[in-house]
Protein backbone atom coordinates (compact mmCIF):
# COMPACT_ATOMS: atom_id res chain seq x y z
CA UNK A 1 0.00 0.00 0.00
CA UNK A 2 2.79 2.41 0.89
CA UNK A 3 4.48 1.68 -2.42
CA UNK A 4 1.30 2.49 -4.33
CA UNK A 5 0.90 5.72 -2.35
CA UNK A 6 4.45 6.69 -3.29
CA UNK A 7 3.78 5.97 -6.96
CA UNK A 8 0.58 8.03 -6.95
CA UNK A 9 2.38 10.92 -5.23
CA UNK A 10 5.38 10.79 -7.57
CA UNK A 11 6.03 13.92 -9.66
CA UNK A 12 4.48 13.64 -13.11
CA UNK A 13 2.44 10.55 -12.25
CA UNK A 14 -0.83 12.29 -13.08
CA UNK A 15 0.50 13.50 -16.41
CA UNK A 16 -0.70 10.13 -17.65
CA UNK A 17 -4.31 10.28 -16.44
CA UNK A 18 -5.14 6.80 -17.71
CA UNK A 19 -2.27 5.05 -15.87
CA UNK A 20 -2.87 7.08 -12.71
CA UNK A 21 -6.57 6.16 -12.58
CA UNK A 22 -5.75 2.49 -13.11
CA UNK A 23 -3.24 2.61 -10.25
CA UNK A 24 -5.75 4.46 -8.09
CA UNK A 25 -8.36 1.73 -8.64
CA UNK A 26 -5.76 -0.91 -7.72
CA UNK A 27 -5.06 0.96 -4.49
CA UNK A 28 -8.78 1.19 -3.75
CA UNK A 29 -9.20 -2.59 -4.12
CA UNK A 30 -6.28 -3.23 -1.79
CA UNK A 31 -7.67 -0.73 0.71
CA UNK A 32 -10.98 -2.60 0.70
CA UNK A 33 -9.10 -5.82 1.56
CA UNK A 34 -7.35 -4.04 4.45
CA UNK A 35 -10.67 -2.67 5.72
CA UNK A 36 -12.20 -6.15 5.59
CA UNK A 37 -9.36 -7.43 7.79
CA UNK A 38 -9.85 -4.58 10.25
CA UNK A 39 -13.60 -5.16 10.29
CA UNK A 40 -13.14 -8.83 11.14
CA UNK A 41 -11.02 -7.77 14.11
CA UNK A 42 -13.75 -5.40 15.22
CA UNK A 43 -16.32 -8.20 14.98
CA UNK A 44 -14.28 -10.31 17.39
CA UNK A 45 -14.25 -7.40 19.85
CA UNK A 46 -18.01 -7.03 19.50
CA UNK A 47 -18.48 -10.74 20.17
CA UNK A 48 -16.43 -10.34 23.35
CA UNK A 49 -18.69 -7.46 24.39
CA UNK A 50 -21.76 -9.63 23.79
CA UNK A 51 -20.15 -12.46 25.76
CA UNK A 52 -19.58 -10.07 28.69
CA UNK A 53 -23.19 -8.92 28.52
CA UNK A 54 -24.33 -12.54 28.73
CA UNK A 55 -22.13 -13.20 31.75
CA UNK A 56 -23.42 -10.07 33.45
CA UNK A 57 -27.04 -11.04 32.72
CA UNK A 58 -27.59 -7.81 30.82
CA UNK A 59 -31.08 -6.83 29.75
CA UNK A 60 -32.45 -8.54 26.63
CA UNK A 61 -33.00 -5.21 24.86
CA UNK A 62 -29.33 -4.26 25.25
CA UNK A 63 -28.20 -7.68 24.07
CA UNK A 64 -30.57 -7.56 21.09
CA UNK A 65 -29.22 -4.15 20.09
CA UNK A 66 -25.62 -5.39 20.10
CA UNK A 67 -26.53 -8.50 18.08
CA UNK A 68 -28.37 -6.40 15.48
CA UNK A 69 -25.33 -4.14 15.09
CA UNK A 70 -23.09 -7.16 14.63
CA UNK A 71 -25.44 -8.76 12.10
CA UNK A 72 -25.57 -5.55 10.06
CA UNK A 73 -21.78 -5.24 10.06
CA UNK A 74 -21.29 -8.86 9.00
CA UNK A 75 -23.82 -8.50 6.15
CA UNK A 76 -22.04 -5.38 4.88
CA UNK A 77 -18.61 -7.02 4.90
CA UNK A 78 -20.00 -10.17 3.24
CA UNK A 79 -21.44 -8.06 0.45
CA UNK A 80 -18.08 -6.34 -0.10
CA UNK A 81 -16.39 -9.73 -0.57
CA UNK A 82 -18.86 -10.48 -3.38
CA UNK A 83 -18.14 -7.21 -5.20
CA UNK A 84 -14.85 -8.28 -6.75
CA UNK A 85 -15.64 -8.10 -10.47
CA UNK A 86 -13.25 -6.27 -12.80
CA UNK A 87 -15.52 -3.23 -13.12
CA UNK A 88 -17.61 -3.48 -9.95
CA UNK A 89 -16.08 -0.33 -8.46
CA UNK A 90 -17.08 1.86 -11.41
CA UNK A 91 -20.06 4.15 -11.83
CA UNK A 92 -23.03 2.74 -13.72
CA UNK A 93 -25.13 3.71 -16.72
CA UNK A 94 -28.74 2.51 -16.49
CA UNK A 95 -31.26 2.36 -19.33
CA UNK A 96 -34.94 1.51 -18.82
CA UNK A 97 -37.10 0.68 -21.81
CA UNK A 98 -40.75 -0.49 -21.78
CA UNK A 99 -41.85 -3.56 -23.72
CA UNK A 100 -44.93 -3.84 -25.89
CA UNK A 101 -48.15 -2.68 -24.29
CA UNK A 102 -48.32 1.07 -24.74
CA UNK A 103 -49.44 3.11 -21.73
CA UNK A 104 -49.41 0.15 -19.33
CA UNK A 105 -45.76 -0.74 -20.01
CA UNK A 106 -44.76 2.95 -20.12
CA UNK A 107 -46.19 3.35 -16.62
CA UNK A 108 -44.31 0.23 -15.45
CA UNK A 109 -41.04 1.71 -16.74
CA UNK A 110 -41.79 4.87 -14.72
CA UNK A 111 -42.39 2.78 -11.58
CA UNK A 112 -39.04 1.02 -12.06
CA UNK A 113 -37.29 4.37 -12.51
CA UNK A 114 -38.77 5.61 -9.23
CA UNK A 115 -37.69 2.40 -7.49
CA UNK A 116 -34.08 2.82 -8.61
CA UNK A 117 -34.00 6.52 -7.76
CA UNK A 118 -35.19 5.70 -4.23
CA UNK A 119 -32.48 3.02 -3.94
CA UNK A 120 -29.83 5.48 -5.19
CA UNK A 121 -30.88 8.08 -2.62
CA UNK A 122 -30.89 5.50 0.19
CA UNK A 123 -27.34 4.47 -0.77
CA UNK A 124 -26.14 8.08 -0.74
CA UNK A 125 -25.20 7.82 -4.42
CA UNK A 126 -25.66 10.56 -7.02
CA UNK A 127 -27.53 10.28 -10.30
CA UNK A 128 -28.15 12.31 -13.43
CA UNK A 129 -30.89 11.68 -15.98
CA UNK A 130 -29.16 12.23 -19.32
CA UNK A 131 -31.99 11.19 -21.64
CA UNK A 132 -35.73 11.09 -21.03
CA UNK A 133 -38.58 10.39 -23.45
CA UNK A 134 -42.05 10.58 -21.86
CA UNK A 135 -44.95 8.34 -22.79
CA UNK A 136 -47.81 9.81 -24.76
CA UNK A 137 -50.38 9.35 -21.98
CA UNK A 138 -48.34 8.34 -18.93
CA UNK A 139 -44.98 6.92 -17.89
CA UNK A 140 -41.87 6.91 -20.06
CA UNK A 141 -40.84 5.49 -23.43
CA UNK A 142 -37.15 5.50 -22.58
CA UNK A 143 -34.80 6.84 -19.92
CA UNK A 144 -31.04 6.73 -19.39
CA UNK A 145 -29.29 7.83 -16.22
CA UNK A 146 -25.77 7.75 -14.82
CA UNK A 147 -25.26 6.57 -11.24
CA UNK A 148 -22.16 7.74 -9.35
CA UNK A 149 -20.98 5.99 -6.22
CA UNK A 150 -18.47 3.42 -5.03
CA UNK A 151 -19.40 0.02 -6.52
CA UNK A 152 -22.47 1.47 -8.28
CA UNK A 153 -22.03 -0.91 -11.22
CA UNK A 154 -21.25 -3.85 -8.94
CA UNK A 155 -24.57 -3.41 -7.19
CA UNK A 156 -26.75 -2.52 -10.17
CA UNK A 157 -25.51 -5.18 -12.60
CA UNK A 158 -27.94 -7.51 -10.83
CA UNK A 159 -30.82 -5.55 -12.41
CA UNK A 160 -29.86 -6.40 -16.01
CA UNK A 161 -32.77 -8.02 -17.80
CA UNK A 162 -36.53 -8.01 -18.24
CA UNK A 163 -38.81 -7.11 -15.32
CA UNK A 164 -42.43 -8.38 -15.39
CA UNK A 165 -45.42 -6.72 -13.72
CA UNK A 166 -48.81 -8.33 -13.01
CA UNK A 167 -51.55 -6.04 -11.67
CA UNK A 168 -55.06 -4.69 -12.11
CA UNK A 169 -54.46 -1.94 -14.64
CA UNK A 170 -55.32 1.59 -13.49
CA UNK A 171 -55.80 2.41 -17.19
CA UNK A 172 -58.44 -0.29 -17.80
CA UNK A 173 -62.01 0.81 -17.11
CA UNK A 174 -63.03 -2.86 -16.73
CA UNK A 175 -60.39 -3.39 -13.99
CA UNK A 176 -58.84 -6.38 -15.71
CA UNK A 177 -55.50 -7.88 -14.78
CA UNK A 178 -52.63 -6.97 -17.11
CA UNK A 179 -49.08 -8.23 -17.56
CA UNK A 180 -46.44 -5.68 -18.57
CA UNK A 181 -42.72 -5.87 -19.28
CA UNK A 182 -39.80 -3.44 -19.17
CA UNK A 183 -36.11 -4.02 -19.77
CA UNK A 184 -33.29 -2.69 -17.62
CA UNK A 185 -29.76 -2.53 -19.07
CA UNK A 186 -26.80 -1.62 -16.87
CA UNK A 187 -23.29 -0.84 -18.14
CA UNK A 188 -20.12 0.15 -16.30
CA UNK A 189 -19.16 3.77 -16.98
CA UNK A 190 -15.81 3.28 -18.71
CA UNK A 191 -13.16 5.92 -18.06
CA UNK A 192 -10.12 6.89 -20.12
CA UNK A 193 -7.94 4.17 -18.56
CA UNK A 194 -9.77 1.61 -20.71
CA UNK A 195 -9.23 1.97 -24.43
CA UNK A 196 -12.16 1.61 -26.80
CA UNK A 197 -11.29 2.04 -30.46
CA UNK A 198 -13.89 4.23 -32.15
CA UNK A 199 -13.40 5.40 -35.73
CA UNK A 200 -15.01 8.85 -36.16
CA UNK A 201 -16.10 7.76 -39.66
CA UNK A 202 -18.28 5.09 -38.03
CA UNK A 203 -20.33 7.68 -36.16
CA UNK A 204 -23.46 9.51 -37.19
CA UNK A 205 -24.16 12.50 -34.97
CA UNK A 206 -27.64 14.07 -34.97
CA UNK A 207 -28.92 17.03 -33.00
CA UNK A 208 -32.53 17.60 -32.01
CA UNK A 209 -34.66 19.61 -29.64
CA UNK A 210 -34.85 18.20 -26.11
CA UNK A 211 -38.16 16.82 -24.90
CA UNK A 212 -39.57 15.69 -21.59
CA UNK A 213 -38.20 16.26 -18.09
CA UNK A 214 -35.24 18.61 -17.80
CA UNK A 215 -33.99 21.99 -16.80
CA UNK A 216 -34.58 25.45 -18.15
CA UNK A 217 -32.81 24.69 -21.44
CA UNK A 218 -35.11 21.84 -22.47
CA UNK A 219 -37.24 22.60 -25.58
CA UNK A 220 -35.38 25.86 -26.20
CA UNK A 221 -32.62 24.94 -28.66
CA UNK A 222 -31.54 21.93 -30.73
CA UNK A 223 -28.91 21.07 -28.14
CA UNK A 224 -29.74 17.37 -27.61
CA UNK A 225 -27.32 14.97 -29.26
CA UNK A 226 -27.81 11.44 -30.59
CA UNK A 227 -24.74 9.41 -31.64
CA UNK A 228 -25.15 6.22 -33.68
CA UNK A 229 -22.28 3.77 -34.08
CA UNK A 230 -23.06 2.54 -37.60
CA UNK A 231 -21.25 -0.87 -37.55
CA UNK A 232 -23.05 -2.06 -34.39
CA UNK A 233 -26.19 0.15 -34.59
CA UNK A 234 -25.62 1.08 -30.93
CA UNK A 235 -27.17 4.46 -30.08
CA UNK A 236 -26.35 6.84 -27.24
CA UNK A 237 -27.98 10.17 -26.59
CA UNK A 238 -28.09 13.00 -24.08
CA UNK A 239 -30.37 16.01 -23.71
CA UNK A 240 -29.88 17.12 -20.13
CA UNK A 241 -26.78 19.32 -20.33
CA UNK A 242 -26.66 23.06 -20.95
CA UNK A 243 -24.98 23.00 -24.35
CA UNK A 244 -24.75 20.80 -27.42
CA UNK A 245 -21.03 20.30 -26.73
CA UNK A 246 -21.69 19.03 -23.19
CA UNK A 247 -24.46 16.73 -24.40
CA UNK A 248 -22.10 15.31 -27.02
CA UNK A 249 -19.44 14.59 -24.37
CA UNK A 250 -21.92 12.70 -22.18
CA UNK A 251 -23.35 10.78 -25.15
CA UNK A 252 -19.81 9.75 -26.19
CA UNK A 253 -19.11 8.53 -22.64
CA UNK A 254 -22.26 6.37 -22.77
CA UNK A 255 -21.37 5.10 -26.25
CA UNK A 256 -17.86 4.12 -25.15
CA UNK A 257 -19.27 2.15 -22.21
CA UNK A 258 -21.81 0.33 -24.36
CA UNK A 259 -19.27 -0.46 -27.07
CA UNK A 260 -16.82 -1.77 -24.48
CA UNK A 261 -19.49 -4.10 -23.14
CA UNK A 262 -20.40 -5.15 -26.68
CA UNK A 263 -16.82 -5.91 -27.76
CA UNK A 264 -16.05 -7.69 -24.49
CA UNK A 265 -18.89 -10.13 -25.08
CA UNK A 266 -17.90 -10.49 -28.72
CA UNK A 267 -14.29 -11.36 -27.88
CA UNK A 268 -15.48 -14.10 -25.53
CA UNK A 269 -17.63 -15.49 -28.40
CA UNK A 270 -20.64 -15.62 -26.10
CA UNK A 271 -24.10 -14.62 -27.26
CA UNK A 272 -24.83 -11.27 -25.70
CA UNK A 273 -27.77 -12.12 -23.43
CA UNK A 274 -28.71 -8.50 -22.95
CA UNK A 275 -29.07 -7.95 -26.67
CA UNK A 276 -31.20 -11.10 -26.93
CA UNK A 277 -33.35 -9.66 -24.16
CA UNK A 278 -33.83 -6.48 -26.15
CA UNK A 279 -35.28 -8.49 -29.05
CA UNK A 280 -37.97 -10.04 -26.88
CA UNK A 281 -39.04 -8.01 -23.87
CA UNK A 282 -41.80 -10.41 -22.99
CA UNK A 283 -42.84 -13.86 -21.78
CA UNK A 284 -40.11 -16.31 -20.80
CA UNK A 285 -37.31 -13.75 -20.71
CA UNK A 286 -38.01 -12.05 -17.37
CA UNK A 287 -35.45 -12.11 -14.55
CA UNK A 288 -37.94 -10.92 -11.92
CA UNK A 289 -41.71 -10.80 -11.51
CA UNK A 290 -43.62 -8.19 -9.49
CA UNK A 291 -47.11 -9.53 -8.74
CA UNK A 292 -49.75 -7.13 -7.39
CA UNK A 293 -52.77 -9.40 -8.03
CA UNK A 294 -54.15 -11.89 -7.01
CA UNK A 295 -51.51 -11.81 -4.23
CA UNK A 296 -48.45 -9.66 -3.52
CA UNK A 297 -45.07 -11.19 -4.24
CA UNK A 298 -41.81 -10.28 -5.93
CA UNK A 299 -39.70 -13.21 -7.14
CA UNK A 300 -36.27 -13.25 -8.79
CA UNK A 301 -36.26 -16.18 -11.21
CA UNK A 302 -32.46 -16.55 -11.21
CA UNK A 303 -31.96 -16.86 -7.46
CA UNK A 304 -35.51 -17.80 -6.36
CA UNK A 305 -35.36 -14.95 -3.83
CA UNK A 306 -38.89 -13.91 -2.84
CA UNK A 307 -40.19 -10.88 -0.94
CA UNK A 308 -43.82 -10.25 -0.05
CA UNK A 309 -43.43 -6.60 0.99
CA UNK A 310 -44.21 -5.08 -2.40
CA UNK A 311 -44.35 -1.46 -1.24
CA UNK A 312 -40.95 -1.62 0.45
CA UNK A 313 -39.29 -2.99 -2.69
CA UNK A 314 -40.88 -0.38 -4.95
CA UNK A 315 -39.65 2.23 -2.46
CA UNK A 316 -36.08 1.12 -3.15
CA UNK A 317 -35.52 -1.88 -0.86
CA UNK A 318 -33.86 -4.06 -3.51
CA UNK A 319 -30.70 -4.92 -1.52
CA UNK A 320 -31.92 -8.46 -0.70
CA UNK A 321 -32.25 -9.17 -4.43
CA UNK A 322 -28.84 -7.64 -5.12
CA UNK A 323 -27.16 -9.69 -2.39
CA UNK A 324 -28.86 -12.91 -3.51
CA UNK A 325 -27.77 -12.28 -7.11
CA UNK A 326 -24.13 -11.60 -6.15
CA UNK A 327 -24.01 -14.80 -4.09
CA UNK A 328 -25.65 -16.76 -6.93
CA UNK A 329 -23.25 -15.31 -9.48
CA UNK A 330 -20.23 -16.19 -7.35
CA UNK A 331 -21.42 -19.81 -7.10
Amino acid sequence: MDKLDEQLAAPGMWDDQSAARQLSRQRSRLMDAVLIGEALGNYLEELQVISELLRENAGLSELKEELEKLEKSINEIHLKTLLNGEHDQLNAIVNIHPGAGGTESHDWAQILLRMYLRWIENKGFQYQIVDYLPGEEAGIKNVTLTVSGNYAYGYLKSENGVHRLVRISPFDANKRRHTSFASVFVYPEIDDSIEVDINPKDLRIDTYRSQGAGGQHVNVTDSAVRITHLPTKIVAQCQNERSQHQNKDVAMKILRSRLYEHYLKERKTVVHELQEGKKDIGWGSQIRSYIFQPYQLIKDHRTNKEIGNLNAVLDGWIDPFIEAYLAWQKQ
